[in-house]
């Protein structure tokens, strides 16, 4: 056996590997041997069949499998030898005059390198990690939904700001009659929204359905229309008022704000607004430091030059998966995933240059933590510490579940790892501003 390397260019290579008999020979003649042995062929009694006989039905399919193997574990093991570092799988290179009765049998592979490149994380610039607090206005806004949630609902007549209306739309041509129940929030065009101000139980108010909600999609689900029948749809629709009604909220005393948190935990309203404004920053800071950890991400992917080995890539992706695809098919897909693949090679970068590992002290950590949250949840505040280690065995004999929570380590090692390296300025903003940061809304 020969093998030897042809470097196209820094990113693709062809790797010839040429067999002798005596590579295979051997193993094809065993193989060879038990079939005859087993062979069941009218005219023989088991085991007396000629060897020519074998040979000629099931020699040359028996060689090429033997062939494979031997080709396999060649390559497998040149490649580690020769520490090559690879995108995708080796490809054999189509030969149309490949003569599998020749003794002697050369073939050829591609094989596209991983680029090589450096990361400095110090290099990322321009990037900002928010701290967002819960200001007074979300604080007041979460007592009155509080206060609305364990509040008393009440009939009323007439319809008022804040209220809620029970009843159906209707539009013959369209064969609307569909039952509803909303608050005039709901509706994007305040002009409509006011048409129902002062209506009484029994009227019926018509509203054009152009632009009334945020999203066309909304009028999916209150006039159960079809998805295609939705989008820019213009016309009137008629809703009948059945009901109004109103929340009456309730009273902050020690009552309510033993539902809430436990007896003698609250007794205040700056109580309340203390536990609320705890519990919103500490939800706000891992929004916070996901948007930070995707900025990183993307500021990495944008600014990290290197080539791909992306011709050989699309032809892998034409046979990697289950069903192969077409040249056309594969150049999309390349383009959906080569930034996938650019942050997994980044990340590679990252993670051996500085040396971050997961034990599986870090996973068990991880899982006892989560679960200790999941259990209080769930009002239970302090489980033993056998409790808790019982259901961490049970979810890491679960392979699917010990990579997810590897992933979820890892990223967690990234995003500390980015908070210390990273030059990045600190903003303190509410959580409407975070939103507009983050979405541009």
């Amino acid at each position: 056996m020969n093998i030897t390397r042809n470097n196209v260019d820094a990113l693709n290579a062809i790797v010839t590997i040429e067999l002798n008999k005596s590579d295979y020979e051997g193993e094809v003649e065993k193989v060879l041997t038990n079939y005859r042995k087993t062979a069941n062929i009218p005219g023989f009694r088991k085991g007396t069949v000629p060897m020519s006989l074998i040979k000629k039905q099931y020699g040359k399919a028996v060689k090429l499998e033997e062939l494979n193997k031997v080709l396999q574990q060649s390559l497998n093991k040149y490649m580690q030898d020769e520490k090559l570092e690879i995108l995708g799988n080796p490809l054999p290179v189509v030969k149309e005059d490949l003569d599998l009765d020749k003794d002697d049998i050369s073939f050829e592979f591609e094989l596209g390198f991983a680029p090589s490149f450096d990361v400095d994380l110090s290099t990322v610039k321009n990037l900002t990690q928010y701290k967002v607090v819960a200001d007074e206005k979300l604080l007041d806004d979460q007592v009155l939904r509080i206060r609305k949630q364990y509040g008393k609902m009440i009939q009323k007549d007439e319809v008022a700001e804040g209220d809620d209306l029970s009843g159906t739309f209707l539009n013959e041509e369209k064969g609307i009659d569909s039952p509803a129940r909303f608050s005039l929030d709901v509706f994007k065009n305040k002009k409509e929204a006011a048409k129902f101000i002062g209506k009484k139980v029994g009227d019926i108010v018509t509203v054009n359905t152009k632009g009334l909600f945020d999203d066309d999609h909304k009028l999916m689900d209150y006039l159960k229309l079809d998805h295609d029948q939705v989008h820019g749809l213009d016309i009137d629709v008629d809703f009948k008022i059945e009901e109004v009604t109103a929340t009456e909220p309730a009273e902050l005393n020690e009552e309510l704000f033993g539902k809430l948190f436990g007896e003698g935990k609250v007794s205040s309203l700056e109580d309340l607004k203390a536990q609320i404004k705890q519990d919103a920053e500490k939800q706000f800071a891992q929004q916070a430091d996901q948007k930070f950890l995707n900025d990183v991400t993307e500021s990495l992917i944008s600014d990290t030059k290197f080539d791909l080995p992306s011709t050989f890539l699309k032809k892998w992706i034409q046979t990697a998966g289950e069903k192969a695809l077409t040249a056309e098919q594969a150049e999309e897909e390349y383009s959906r995933s080569e930034n996938g693949l650019r942050y997994q090679l980044i990340e590679g970068k990252i993670i051996t240059g500085n040396g971050l590992q997961i034990t599986f002290d870090d996973l068990k950590d991880y899982t006892a933590t989560m679960i200790r949250k999941q259990m209080a949840q769930f009002g239970q505040l302090d489980p033993t510490e056998e409790d808790v280690n019982n259901i961490v065995a049970r979810v890491l004999q679960n392979q699917d579940e010990i990579k997810r929570l590897s992933e979820q380590v890892m990223s967690e090692k990234m995003l500390n790892l980015f908070k210390e390296k990273v030059k990045a300025k600190t903003k303190e903003v509410s959580y409407e501003e975070f939103v507009k940061a983050s979405y541009g809304e």
